[in-house]
């Protein structure tokens, strides 16, 4: 337990799931640590665990892809969080189709964005990709609830958070 576990124990943050391609190769992960962190110029950060073979992928891309997902998605949300690309395929499990620069865009997702990676930022056991948008879907106004970490709450991790 840390200083900070009372104070984001109780928040419901958005879970993303982030894809990433380069040189052919594909990964993907869900991801706890992600916000808008400008408007002008629009901005995103988004944080990947570097014990994670998502990570490992996106130190070498140029481009990562951020999907939200609708609640009733815990497939797509189990599938991403709690199986590991060192073991699985999980593109082979999941509808995609190549997006601007090749980042995998998930069939499924009722939002996502494309953005350039612009800078890695050390951040422990994590590294920050803050990300330009390049391209984005929105999902509709009245759209559907999307998951949250309370939802992800019983995926078993494919990696330790560490």
């Amino acid at each position: 337990m840390t200083e900070l576990d009372p104070f984001t124990d109780a928040l419901d943050f958005p879970l993303y799931v982030v894809t990433v391609e380069t040189a052919g190769e594909r990964a993907g992960c869900l991801v706890g640590f992600g916000s808008q962190c400008s408007i002008r110029p629009a901005r995103f950060m988004v944080w990947l665990s570097r014990a994670n073979r998502t990570y490992r992928v996106a130190a070498r891309a140029d481009r990562l892809a951020v999907h939200v997902l609708r609640h009733d998605q815990g497939h797509l949300a189990r599938l991403f969080g709690g199986e590991t690309g060192d073991r699985t395929d999980k593109f082979a499990r999941a509808a995609w189709h190549p997006g601007p620069g090749g980042a995998p865009v998930l069939d499924e997702a009722p939002a996502w964005f494309v953005g350039r990676i612009e800078k890695r930022v050390d951040g422990g056991d994590h590294v920050g990709f803050l990300l330009a948008p390049e391209a984005a879907q929105h999902p509709a106004a009245d759209g559907p609830r999307l998951l949250t970490l309370t939802d992800g709450r019983d995926i078993t991790p494919g990696h330790p958070a560490n």
